[in-house]
């Protein structure tokens, strides 16, 4: 059996949400990113988990995140240098990033990610684009209507071998990239999808957490 390595970013601000980080807040009495990460536990193919944190929620991580296969450790100014940065912490051929605002994860696309990786190496999870899609100018004229059928949106989790996203990051460390499948993309390397749901949704704002609350 293949072993993972799991990387949960956890080093934003949480700026548009609010005064409050919202890793830390409560859904059905757990944290927001004790949902995003316990799903990933049950799975005997995870490792190690490595949380590159935000210093200011550090401590309260360490005293939340008690599993003894979890690694906190201090994370970078972006996100991309967070994820770099846990990078070098990992030990497995192969690694999983996922987003620590994403509570509504699920076994079920867990499993499909682990099992097509695997196969191809990298793999994003994503959803059909279901809304009818406008290029507008910066007047904020519309230029035309793009053809929805090849659009997806992405979702985390992502996963790959370790050594190529690995590379990529060291190749492109000096880039501004917010999503790992884009520096593979950028350096000509095939990413494939796997389904994900409506449901998987990111925690950014208020009625996010109500809608996540209403959900589990």
């Amino acid at each position: 059996m293949k072993k993972f390595s799991l990387i949960i970013t956890a080093g934003g601000t949480s700026s548009r949400y609010g005064k409050e980080n919202k890793l830390l807040a409560k859904i059905d009495n757990k944290t927001v990113i004790e949902h995003s990460i316990e799903p990933f536990l049950s799975f005997n193919e995870i490792e190690e988990v490595i949380v590159p944190a935000n210093m200011a929620i550090t401590e309260e991580l360490k005293n939340i995140l008690t599993d003894n296969r979890i690694k906190i450790i201090q994370g970078g100014a972006t996100r991309q240098k967070s994820v770099y940065k846990a990078l070098k912490e990992v030990k497995t051929d192969y690694v999983i990033i996922h987003d620590g605002a994403r509570p509504l994860i699920t076994k079920e696309i867990i499993n499909n990610v682990i099992n097509k990786v695997l196969i191809h190496n990298a793999i994003s999870v994503m959803t059909k684009t279901t809304d009818t899609i406008k290029e507008v100018d910066s007047a904020g004229k519309i230029i035309r209507t793009i053809d929805r059928s090849k659009l997806y949106n992405t979702q985390t989790p992502q996963a790959f071998l370790t050594e190529l996203i690995k590379d990529a990051h060291e190749k492109l460390k000096s880039g501004s990239y917010t999503d790992d499948c884009s520096m593979l993309e950028e350096l000509g390397v095939n990413v494939y999808i796997s389904e994900g749901s409506p449901q998987n949704i990111k925690i950014t704002s208020k009625s996010d957490l109500d809608f996540a609350k209403l959900y589990i």
